[in-house]
């Protein structure tokens, strides 16, 4: 009796800190619906309507998404964009050459006319969210299958956006929340002339490197800048000479007052993906199983990939982009597993499951409703989990992480295409996308991976669900294709020259039909569609439903506390305070960092702490102009509790009025859990602060125009 009195007790402290989150600030809230209470007990000094509106002068007319896939902040009257230098990386990595560095020496457009286009860049707004949950749903019913639900779901929607009024610049989309029990439509304004006006050299841009990232204490100035461009009529507008720069409806004025321990701060921006609301057993499976997997492949692809980095400068600028997209979920995800073995999640998940299963019990009607929902999808965890396993070690091994697997599984598109009436149509998408992967190839560096992924591709996945080949015979076909130039096309290599090459469209096929890495990417691929992709989508049609029912269920039973949606890459808000935190015993890491921090860690003519020779003087001589601290100390970056993620890249970190005081850019390694689990004791969001961004741009830079633009706040004076 005793053994269950304490078993208890645990439990329900488990319980209470899984449910902490809801009182201290975490979460990624709808701009629609924010607990203003809250926001103001803790130090929100504006108004709700001053976040989200659709009239001109609230923040998120300031607030874009950056590329689909980072967030930006309008910054000027101009139209000038901040975001984060990891953001732009791959625009300015385009930009530049063994002749222009800009990833090295860093780029400052001296006027507009120096400012550089980028193709395909944009910068999208949210002008416009509604609740539109009655629409979608209407004719669903709960006994019905996945698939006519998701007819019906479907046809509502383009009902819906086809009744939908916007201007000619603007769009509609819908997008399920809750694991789909609601729905919202969101109106966006897209900008397409994004031109690049500025960007630290990578020694600060990207200070610390792959040791840093997801690490505290930081000193990274991740930050670069962009410019919104739009037709004489302030329209978005394809990119032209003629455009000007865009006039947004509120920019964000810039605090450099300065922050201090438990100050208040907002984020802003477009999260990516999260999911807060899994069975323990679900976590219990990414933790032990998926990410482990995952974290192999990526230390076999980076073990290469970084030696070649170091060695040849110009495999450095080639793979830069490609190594820091491979390094960042790596590294993401061996935080996730340390963060979730510290912070208990799984023993916190089921606690709360028996908190769940408790107040069910004293519920006829919700008893009836969600008494078997958790043990339904812990069966379906065990029945799911060597199909999980294998179907993520597909795409990890010959998409994420191998460019000649990938471009072979290219190519097999062409095959598979022909004799079909869209055959013209994949043949060139498909030779676009393979000469834009022969831009930044390393055909042998590529096939050593490669050869190492299989190996370990073997070893890992469950025997019945490999294909009917050896490692040995896909090694083997690496050294013999044309897809990596180890094999001749009419004497000449496709590398740079596939489109050429493939004019005569008989020989062309001919080629691919004969080739053998294709001939083994296609056994490779037919297993995955029959042994294991069949299986493994069905598994999640069926976790699809239950996890549907089980957030209902939450909803339902915990209908005491207000829950927050998952990440889903539409706009969100999160708040928290500036606070350090405790990582392990005896250790406690304040909550910001100096100049003096990045000269400690500085080596000279090292990959990731070399410092430019301006900089150091600037800091010699202790030119910190106004942007020092009451101290005379510059701030570099701090850290809170704003329960951020991937895509929050670049989001402002907002003080009590609004106004600017960093730039998001990372999480704690400790914290990278709280995609699954977030834990206010070790969860913080890392950013740059303002004041060392402005240090860069006017003291390090010389770029006074850009600082010319701003409006810049000091409350101390």
């Amino acid at each position: 009796m005793k053994k269950l009195i304490v078993k208890g007790s645990i439990l329900m402290a488990l319980f209470a800190n899984f449910n902490v989150f809801a009182q201290q600030g975490g979460g990624m809230w709808i701009p629609t619906e924010l607990n203003e209470k809250e926001m103001k007990d803790m130090g929100l000094k504006i108004s709700s309507s001053d976040i989200f509106s659709t009239g001109d002068k609230s923040i998120n007319n300031a607030v874009a998404h950056f590329g689909g896939g980072c967030t930006s902040e309008v910054i000027s009257p101009n139209g000038l964009l901040l975001t984060n230098h990891h953001c732009g990386y791959g625009e300015i990595q385009a930009h530049s050459s063994l002749e222009n560095d800009y990833l090295t020496d860093g780029f400052w457009a001296k006027e507009l006319k120096d400012e550089l286009p980028n193709e395909g860049l944009t910068a999208t707004f949210i002008v416009d969210i509604k609740d539109v949950t009655s629409a979608i749903l209407k004719g669903v019913k709960d006994n019905m299958s996945e698939e006519d639900r998701n007819k019906i779901i479907k046809k509502n929607i383009e009902d819906l956006n086809g009744k939908t009024k916007t201007e000619s610049y603007q769009a509609a989309f819908i997008k399920p929340f809750y694991k789909g029990n609601k729905y919202y439509q969101f109106t966006t304004e897209t900008y397409k002339d994004v031109r690049l006006v500025g960007a630290p050299p990578s020694a600060i841009g990207k200070y610390g490197n792959d040791t840093d990232n997801w690490v505290w204490p930081r000193h990274t100035g991740d930050f670069s800048m962009f410019r919104i461009y739009a037709d004489k009529n302030n329209k978005p507008a394809d990119y032209s000479a003629d455009n000007v720069p865009f006039k947004p409806k509120h920019f964000l004025p810039i605090n450099i007052t300065g922050i201090q321990q438990d100050d208040f701060t907002f984020v802003y921006g477009f999260p990516g993906t999260t999911d807060e609301y899994l069975a323990a057993s679900s976590i219990e499976q990414i933790k032990d199983v998926i990410d482990p997997a995952r974290i192999n492949v990526r230390t076999i692809a980076l073990s290469h990939i970084d030696k070649k980095m170091r060695e040849d400068n110009a495999t450095r600028i080639a793979y830069a982009s490609k190594q820091a997209r491979i390094s960042n979920s790596h590294k993401k995800w061996i935080g996730e597993v340390l963060g979730l073995n510290r912070s208990k999640a799984v023993e916190k998940r089921q606690a709360y499951e028996q908190e769940f299963m408790s107040r069910i019990e004293k519920d006829s009607k919700l008893k009836k409703q969600y008494a078997t929902v958790i043990s339904d999808l812990n069966e379906l965890n065990k029945v799911n989990k060597d199909y999980n396993l294998a179907y993520t070690m597909y795409t990890e091994t010959f998409y994420s992480n191998s460019e000649t697997f990938r471009m072979a599984l290219t190519l097999n598109n062409i095959l598979n295409a022909v004799g079909q009436k869209n055959y013209a149509e994949v043949k060139a998408k498909s030779l676009n996308t393979v000469a834009s992967m022969h831009k930044d190839y390393n055909a042998d560096l590529d096939q050593t991976i490669s050869s190492d992924l299989t190996d370990n591709y073997f070893k890992v996945v469950p025997q019945n669900l490999l294909p009917n080949t050896t490692a040995a015979t896909i090694k083997t076909a690496l050294g013999n294709s044309i897809v990596n130039g180890t094999k001749k096309l009419n004497g000449q290599s496709t590398l740079g020259n596939i489109k050429a090459l493939a004019e005569n469209d008989a020989e062309f096929i001919k080629a691919l039909k004969d080739d053998a890495l294709i001939a083994q990417i296609r056994l490779i691929l037919d297993a995955n569609q029959t042994k294991v992709t069949p299986t493994y989508l069905a598994n999640q049609d069926k976790m699809s439903k239950l996890m549907r029912t089980y957030m209902k269920g939450q909803m339902d039973v915990f209908a005491d506390r207000k829950i927050f949606p998952d990440a889903n890459s539409t706009l969100r808000v999160t708040y928290g305070k500036v606070d350090g935190y405790q990582p392990r015993d005896a250790v406690y890491y304040e909550p910001i960092t100096h100049m003096e921090g990045i000269v400690e860690k500085y080596i000279p003519g090292d990959y990731e702490y070399d410092l430019p020779k301006h900089m150091l003087h600037l800091y010699e001589t202790k030119d910190y102009g106004k942007y020092a601290d009451k101290t005379g100390k510059l701030p570099v970056n701090f850290i809170a509790t704003n329960h951020t993620t991937g895509g929050n890249s670049g989001s402002p970190a907002l003080d009590a009025k609004g106004n600017l005081i960093g730039l998001n850019f990372d999480r704690v390694w400790e914290g990278t859990m709280s995609d699954l689990n977030y834990d206010p004791e070790i969860c913080r969001n890392i950013m740059v602060d303002s004041r060392y961004i402005l240090w860069v741009i006017d003291k390090y830079a010389n770029a006074q125009r850009l600082i010319n633009e701003m409006t810049i706040i000091d409350e101390s004076k």
